[in-house]
């Protein structure tokens, strides 16, 4: 099973980061957020990663060319050329980094990776942005279970201010950031047969809009709703957000 993560956007109302790095490759914790998304799928069993990159693909590519030397002590043989790594701690991850376009858009950069996931059958994909505590396994059987083409997860995002109930001028209840009550959206974590790419023309299409549309109107389109923790990475406030959650060593989407 392969794993697509779109990692080629500009993340522009996240500006103080991304100036110099993809959003991506923003940290949590000392580790890129791409990273934290690959850990959710092995924790389900899943390795195979193929990477759409995009703006400033290179820094990610550097990330994982170097990940040993990042990750672990090393003695250097300057003459050989030779380096030893004394205690790799590397995970068991196939990563292909795919370049996909400076501006393609989503569908357009999902289809020009065609050639690494059509000959694999049902693949998932997610944006490079986002965590969650979703059940992938549920998630994938849940996909398999209907026989559609695509599942995409539907979840609440979690609203931005607390809620005040107030009678008479006095406050009755305060609930701090409740999570939306009515309402889903869009969270990423799809589930995809390889017709998808049917429904894909070229580096303009947004995955969002036609393909998605018209598997919905032809009944081809099922969602898993996850009522659990997902939280994206849009701007300065949520990269905080999720940096007190890491810090705390409850981080919902750890595991």
């Amino acid at each position: 099973m392969k794993v697509v993560i779109l990692c080629g956007g500009l993340g522009t109302r996240l500006s103080e980061e991304t100036s110099i790095k993809p959003k991506p490759m923003v940290e949590i914790g000392g580790r890129p957020i791409v990273w934290h998304i690959m850990k959710i799928y092995e924790r389900h069993g899943i390795n195979d990663f193929a990477l759409a990159l995009g703006y400033k693909g290179e820094v990610i590519k550097d990330y994982f060319l170097n990940y040993h030397a990042r990750q672990s002590d090393m003695t250097i043989h300057l003459k050989r050329n030779q380096v030893d790594y004394v205690n790799p701690t590397a995970e068991d991850w196939r990563v292909s980094l795919v370049d996909t376009g400076a501006n393609s858009m989503t569908g357009g950069r999902l289809l020009r990776l065609k050639p690494h996931l059509v000959s694999g059958g049902t693949f998932m994909l997610t944006y490079g942005d986002g965590v969650s505590d979703v059940d992938v396994t549920a998630l994938l059987a849940f996909h398999r279970s209907h026989g559609r083409l695509a599942t995409v997860t539907a979840v609440r995002p979690p609203a931005r201010f607390g809620n005040l109930h107030i009678e008479g001028g006095k406050v009755t209840s305060f609930e701090e950031k409740p999570q939306v009550g009515e309402g889903w959206i869009n969270g990423g974590f799809f589930v995809f047969e390889p017709g998808i790419f049917d429904f894909i023309s070229d580096d303009t299409t947004v995955l969002e809009k036609a393909p998605l549309e018209h598997l919905a109107q032809r009944g081809e389109l099922m969602t898993y709703q996850h009522p659990g923790y997902w939280q994206s990475m849009d701007t300065l406030r949520d990269k905080h957000a999720l940096e007190e959650q890491w810090a705390s060593g409850h981080a919902p989407w750890k595991g």
